[in-house]
């Protein structure tokens, strides 16, 4: 492929026919003439390939890597990644080395050449060049997090001209924070509206230094950084009254950036119908084969009863029947694990006398193609919308990489890392994400006279918050819990679930469902994917990670 066609660039790099030559492209330099960059039109156009390099539904699966969810089809690179069975030959791996690069090389370009657009001012080219500067800490983000030490390069080379060593993370990361508070520096507080509407602003910049900074346990940066957001003046919770509602909605078609209610999205990919679609609620709820997103035991059993108190500790927690795990529990539970008597895509259950099979009743188990399986008994309801789940990739509800709940977890955080947590200071972060649920409140002298850890319940607020959201693996690895992944993967008590349809199915001493074993995890080896092996072949610079 001789040059990158202006309509390639206009559809964000997504075609299939972009895709397959991907590696074939001339630089995006040589999009045009010299004169290219020279108007404000020819900047934008320039800005929106960036744009193709925050991920969409790959974020929702990415929570995969973790314990959060499993895939049913036991191929799935996540899954392999996850259970710690893998090689440095595993597709995965360069597919996401070479998308960063890609990606930062793109953004190195606009960053080389936006000033030539001597005719559009300071302010303009400020923004454009923020929205640049952030798009490309986060690749290196994603980069630091998987690999470790990469090559921090800030020059237009090619793929094949990253030759040499590799740089120390700490470096990476050092110039991920500089970049990301000039970014923040250069561009507008207000969210973009219009035509604008999705493009990062401010907000996106610090939110992200506040993530990268936490992710590194420089609490103070993280603090700061966070603080910095909720002081904006810019966002807030979604919430439109109605507590049942809210936190669900704001995954679905209503809760989009264009629908006008969403101040709580810092950063997203948009989609639109049409023009920009995805997949997710089909493959979630799929109505005639098996899951692709199967929520596990563990996540399910993460929530809080309503008393504050873990299952294990709560009264009121109750196993007598499968409705029951939902009784007196976190809100947000009911509204990302389907419940019974909830609407649903998946056709019929697993209850052989349900007649309307637009409502949940029970888990599906056999696969005859008349309604979704579950492999572990469970199912998502976050992130479905209900009316997109009939059709083939005609999903548009928006992907949210970055909200203001995930800002108010972070300044907690690293407030008690610091020791210098106070009851306000989760009175204005964790307390406002559970009022808008309907939630007991989190209160530090309760937690003690409970006998609970601070750190662990923190810990668990990120989790249930954040999931599905693609944060869950990432905050497994900075936290050194990577023994939690030898785990076997469980799910539902199979008393619990049609008895006739999980009779031949593997469960453990206590009666639960074992959906996969044989996992492992090697420290310190499998808390850094390892160099894909073409990469070592075309740069034994690069040298590997331990154990690899």
């Amino acid at each position: 492929m001789k040059r990158i066609t202006y309509l390639c660039m206009l559809a964000l790099l997504s075609t299939a026919s972009c895709q397959k030559n991907f590696l074939e492209r001339v630089p995006l330099d040589e999009v045009s003439s010299e004169t290219f960059w020279t108007t404000r039109e020819q900047l934008q156009l320039g800005l929106n390939g960036l744009y193709a390099n925050v991920k969409a539904a790959n974020t929702v699966a990415m929570d995969q890597l973790g314990d959060n969810s499993i895939n049913s089809t036991t191929t799935d690179n996540y899954r392999i990644l996850s259970s710690g069975n893998y090689n440095v030959e595993l597709g995965t791996l360069d597919s996401e080395w070479n998308s960063q690069y890609s990606g930062i090389r793109q953004c190195n370009v606009f960053l080389e050449n936006y000033q030539k657009a001597t005719t559009v001012s300071e302010a303009v080219k400020n923004q454009m060049a923020g929205e640049a500067k952030t798009i490309r800490a986060y690749m290196y983000f994603h980069l630091v997090s998987f690999f470790g030490d990469v090559p921090l390069v800030t020059k237009s080379l090619n793929i094949d001209e990253l030759y040499g060593p590799r740089n120390p993370r700490k470096e990476v990361i050092d110039f991920m924070l500089q970049d990301l508070q000039e970014a923040a520096d250069m561009m507008q507080p207000a969210i973009q509206t219009g035509t604008a509407l999705g493009r990062l602003s401010k907000g996106a910049a610090l939110a992200l230094r506040a993530r990268v900074a936490l992710y590194d346990g420089r609490w103070a940066e993280a603090e700061k950084s966070a603080k910095a957001v909720m002081d904006l003046g810019v966002y807030s919770l979604y919430s439109t009254g109605k507590p049942n509602e809210d936190y669900y909605n704001l995954f679905t078609y209503a809760g989009k950036l264009s629908a006008g209610a969403n101040k709580e999205t810092i950063m997203a990919r948009t989609h639109l119908i049409d023009v920009s679609m995805h997949n997710i609620s089909r493959e979630t709820q799929v109505p005639d084969q098996s899951s692709r997103y199967n929520p596990t035991k563990s996540l399910v059993d993460a929530y809080l009863c309503t008393d504050g108190l873990p299952i294990d500790k709560s009264p009121l927690y109750s196993e007598a029947s499968y409705a029951s795990l939902w009784q007196n529990r976190d809100p947000r539970m009911r509204m990302t694990i389907l419940a019974p008597g909830a609407a649903w895509g998946g056709r019929r259950d697993g209850s052989v006398s349900q007649p309307n099979t637009g409502i949940f009743t029970a888990p599906k188990f056999v696969l005859d193609r008349q309604g979704c399986v579950t492999i572990t008994g469970y199912y998502f309801t976050k992130y479905v919308q209900v009316s997109a789940v009939g059709l083939v990739s005609r999903d548009e509800n928006d992907i949210h990489i970055l909200r203001l709940a995930e800002v108010l977890l972070t300044y907690a955080e690293a407030k008690l890392e610091q020791g210098t947590l106070t009851q306000a200071d989760i009175d204005l972060t964790i307390n406002k994400l559970r009022d808008r649920v309907g939630m007991k409140r989190m209160v530090l002298t309760e937690l003690a006279a409970n006998g609970l850890d601070v750190r662990t319940e923190i810990r668990r607020e990120r989790r249930v918050e954040l999931a599905r959201e693609g944060q869950r693996w990432f905050d497994m690895m900075r936290w050194k819990q990577g023994a939690l992944l030898a785990q076997d993967v469980k799910g539902v008590k199979k008393s619990l679930a049609p008895v006739a349809q999980v009779s031949n199915i593997t469960a453990d001493a206590n009666g639960y469902i074992v959906v996969q074993t044989g996992r492992q995890f090697v420290d310190p080896k499998h808390y850094r994917w390892p160099v894909p092996l073409i990469q070592l072949q075309r740069n034994p610079e690069l040298g590997q990670n331990p154990g690899w």
